[in-house]
């Protein structure tokens, strides 16, 4: 499911990164990577989400949180740039 559609106080775990590369590369920065664990802790009607990863809040808009997919159960995954380029560099 995507970030924006998760339950406000749930936890998840990322599963695929479908956004921009510059995007992508800046959540990779600030530890949004496949399998990180995601706390949802507050949505607005808007669309956008706040979250906790590694420890720090992050506020992200409905576009950037869309492109997020998140599941229950840590899965095996991988990031996916919108272009259809995948995997790390």
């Amino acid at each position: 499911m995507k970030l924006n559609e998760c339950e406000k106080g749930s936890t998840y775990f990322v599963h695929r990164v479908l956004v921009a590369e510059a995007i992508g590369r800046r959540l990779e920065a600030l530890g949004v990577n496949e399998g990180t664990e995601i706390t949802v802790l507050n949505k607005k009607g808007s669309g956008s989400v706040i979250v906790k990863v590694r420890g720090t809040r992050l506020a992200m808009g409905r576009k950037i949180a869309e492109g997020i997919e998140a599941e229950k159960e840590r899965a095996a995954s991988h990031l996916e740039f919108a272009d259809g380029r995948g995997g790390r560099r």
